[in-house]
């Protein structure tokens, strides 16, 4: 099934090999599962076309990613909104996501206490999913070493975790204190 230099078993070895991690990576990019399997194909479907024009195969990865979110700000773009009108407003209350851009700056501020090895172990393992032999590949260092640094990692953000907890608790301690004082 190859056609002129393999092209197709080229691109069929690879979307073999890395289509888990990029449903996750689509996953990411659209909340609907079944949405997230089309954005997927469509990504796939616009690279095969251009597969023969990436150079290094290496960055795959970040070209279907690249497309992927282009496809999805497509979408986004084209979709219609449909209004329907009604005598009475609905009782329900909207998330406005407050919470996950607290957790994901926490997150992020949290991962600026780690050494570029251990959050770059962090990353791939917890947030790419990747297995710890995959990790270490990517990283050119052997399971042992990313299995001891993901556990000094991690061991290092629960305390960044606890350390932050009790001075949250402290200066909530120190304004009832003031309050009570004021009163």
């Amino acid at each position: 099934m190859a056609t002129s230099g393999g092209k197709v078993l080229d691109f069929e070895e690879y979307v073999r090999t890395r289509q888990e991690a990029l449903l996750r990576s689509a996953r990411r990019l659209v909340p609907d599962p079944v949405d997230a399997q089309d954005l997927l194909q469509t990504a796939l479907v616009r690279t095969y076309g251009r597969w023969d024009g990436i150079a290094d195969k290496s960055l795959a990865d970040a070209y279907l990613r690249r497309v992927m979110i282009n496809t999805r700000t497509e979408w986004w773009r084209a979709r219609k909104l449909e209004e329907v009108p009604t005598e009475q407003l609905p009782d329900a209350s909207v998330d406005d996501g407050t919470e996950q851009r607290a957790d994901r700056a926490l997150l992020m501020d949290i991962l600026g206490v780690l050494a570029p090895k251990q959050r770059s172990v962090v990353v791939l393992r917890h947030w790419e999913q990747m297995s710890t032999e995959e990790t270490a590949a990517a990283l050119g260092m052997s399971t042992g070493t990313v299995k001891s640094t993901l556990h000094r990692a991690l061991a290092r953000l629960r305390q960044e975790l606890q350390m932050r907890d009790i001075d949250a608790r402290m200066l909530e301690r120190g304004e009832r204190e003031r309050e009570r004082c004021a009163a």
